[in-house]
């Protein structure tokens, strides 16, 4: 990134007051960066002076890579590029391409994507919160919030054979409907979540030792967050009532009844409320999910873009011979281009699809939360304590598949 070259010419430099700073490097190795992220500190003492990450120690090309698969094909890859919000991704794509191609999604179908999207922000932010305390000192939070990832990550099992990478979500619907059982165990967890959540809470939110780690640090105004053009939680917690849910709903989140939680100190203590409060609004909308989801179809009817249901193929030759076409050759794509953004667990996600008429995608960018958050990092952390960096990283809960992409 811009700026790193002027900290590799020599060790420690003048500043206008005379004294002299040390250049620091954190990382990449560093555990508590929450992925492959290395920071060059510039450090008066231990006074944070300025601060630029140098990104990139992840990159896959996944961008390039979508352009040499078919549409179906490209699904699979999104689960890569937040792996702790795959489903969201997955759905940004598959919204985009819907688009592209005039698709109308079953209702049923519908639900189900709002209700795993749902639980994947519950995962994410408990691997969030369970990271970031065990980063501060924390432990036993750590430990507790797992404790409930591993429910979820049972669900996302039962709905697709995988617990992380499930690429669920189908260009037209999903890839199967919900097992025997499934809406009975999500209910079953909805109902002593929130006590969950309360024992998070009793642990940390008026722990005076938190509270001195948290409040007062690494503050970023609600003018510098729109400057930066921040959005999730990180936004949130500087005052900015933004939600792509709420604001520019998609896949069935205006039949839903939530609120947007927001702080204004915009600080590691206000975004860490403002996640806290998102879990009880996520518990609720998988239960306001789980009561109104109808019967149906879980495709759309378009038999020459959607593979056909097993038991067709085996009676059908014109369902055999579809099935063999799509696999083998894709569906081709009106030509345009289309984008499309969702609320992901750390903010806007936006997949921006340009089409050439073929089978594949001529272009596939992934406009990432976590790489614009990111930015906020040396606004955040200038003139604040080296000890505070490691607070501030985890409040922007960034994640660096997502930032390099």
């Amino acid at each position: 990134m811009a700026g790193i070259d002027q900290f590799r010419s020599k060790p420690a430099v003048e500043t206008l007051g005379g004294s002299r700073t040390m250049v620091l490097n954190m990382g990449p190795q560093h555990p508590s960066t929450h992925g492959v992220l290395r920071l060059v500190l510039e450090l008066d003492g231990e006074t944070v002076v300025r601060i630029r990450p140098d990104i990139g120690f992840l990159h896959t090309g996944i961008e390039k890579t979508c352009e040499a698969k078919f549409y179906q094909q490209v699904i699979p890859m999104t689960d890569r590029i937040d792996y702790l919000a795959p489903l969201t991704n997955n759905l940004a794509y598959v919204l985009a391409v819907e688009k592209l191609l005039g698709l109308e999604i079953p209702p049923r179908a519908v639900w189900i994507r709002l209700l795993m999207n749902e639980l994947t922000r519950i995962n994410s932010h408990l691997v969030w919160l369970g990271t970031h305390a065990m980063d501060i000192g924390a432990m036993t939070v750590f430990l507790y919030c797992f404790r409930e990832r591993e429910e979820i990550l049972k669900m996302f099992e039962m709905v697709s054979g995988q617990r992380m990478m499930t690429s669920y979500f189908r260009i037209g619907g999903i890839s199967m409907d919900l097992p025997l059982g499934f809406l009975d165990y999500v209910k079953n967890f909805a109902g002593y979540f929130p006590d969950r959540i309360d024992q998070y809470s009793d642990l940390l939110t008026n722990n005076p030792i938190w509270i001195g780690r948290t409040k007062g640090v690494a503050r970023i105004t609600k003018e510098d967050a729109i400057d930066l053009m921040l959005t999730g939680p990180t936004a949130r917690g500087s005052g900015i009532d933004w939600d792509l849910r709420r604001d520019m709903p998609y896949a069935g989140y205006e039949k839903l009844d939530f609120k947007v939680p927001i702080e204004t100190a915009g600080d590691v203590y206000a975004r860490y409320l403002v996640r806290m409060a998102e879990l009880r609004e996520s518990i609720n909308m998988v239960k306001q999910a789980v009561a109104n989801l109808p019967d149906g179809p879980i495709k759309a009817d378009a038999p020459k873009i959607i593979l056909p249901d097993r038991e067709k193929m085996k009676t059908q030759m014109e369902s055999l011979i579809h099935h063999f076409k799509i696999v083998t050759e894709g569906f081709t794509v009106p030509a345009g281009e289309v984008y499309q953004a969702v609320e992901s667990p750390r903010g806007e996600m936006g997949y921006y699809v340009v089409s050439d008429g073929t089978a594949k995608p001529y272009r596939v960018h992934m406009r990432g939360p976590s790489f614009a958050n990111l930015n906020a990092l040396g606004v955040m952390c200038e003139h604040n304590l080296i000890a505070d960096v490691v607070a501030a990283i985890g409040s922007i809960d960034i994640i660096l598949g997502d930032v390099d992409r």
